[in-house]
């Protein structure tokens, strides 16, 4: 099967996406197909592969574990059969606190910690429909990470639902309650960049 045989207006589930064999990179959210942007840019890859460095060796032979994409995350609703699973994301980065949602084909189940970083392709659609899905499933914690305007956004779960927890730039220190200790420095990790960079195709 070939990408341009999929109908677009038809639901999927993670049964579906597992035998595709095809190139493009898609995800689902709740059955819909996305295709994901071309190649992220390279200030995008070093800040996402950035993160996930610093996280990595904190959390060295601790019991969370951060990981960065692609790497299938299945979301699920009614029970973790592939047939019932209709959401797949690849977020840039992520952190398991449960070994027990890890298996060979990914993560199932909810990150405790998701961190997108934005490029340029990013469609309001497409993120409004992962925050939905992530408070949904039950995500602790929800940063996204605008490489353009230097900015992380962060929101925290409350009784089911993703509060507002604020907006971070250069001066500012990050730290989340999913990984205590752990702290990161927005002035060291935009230091190297321009942010004009940041909206380079």
């Amino acid at each position: 099967m070939q990408f341009a045989d999929l109908d677009l207006n038809k639901l999927y589930t993670y049964a579906d996406y597992y035998e595709w064999q095809f190139e493009e990179r898609v995800e689902l959210i709740k059955g819909k197909i996305f295709k994901m942007s071309p190649a992220p840019n390279s200030y995008h890859q070093i800040l996402a592969g950035n993160i996930h460095t610093l996280m990595n060796v904190f959390l060295w032979k601790k019991k969370c574990r951060a990981f960065i994409a692609p790497f299938d995350v299945r979301l699920t609703r009614k029970s973790a059969k592939d047939e019932d699973i209709v959401t797949v994301l690849q977020p840039d980065v992520f952190v398991v606190c449960d070994p027990s949602k890890i298996d060979y084909r990914g993560c199932v189940g909810a990150p405790d910690l998701v961190v997108e970083v934005l490029s340029p392709g990013n469609s309001s659609k497409e993120l409004k429909n992962k925050y939905e899905v992530y408070e949904e499933s039950g995500v602790r914690e929800y940063w996204i990470v605008s490489p353009q305007n230097q900015t992380f956004t962060i929101y925290t779960l409350e009784s089911g639902k993703f509060q507002f927890a604020g907006v971070k730039t250069q001066g500012d220190i990050v730290t989340t309650a999913v990984i205590p200790g752990f702290s990161l420095d927005l002035t060291e990790l935009f230091g190297d960049f321009d942010s004009d960079d940041a909206s380079k195709e």
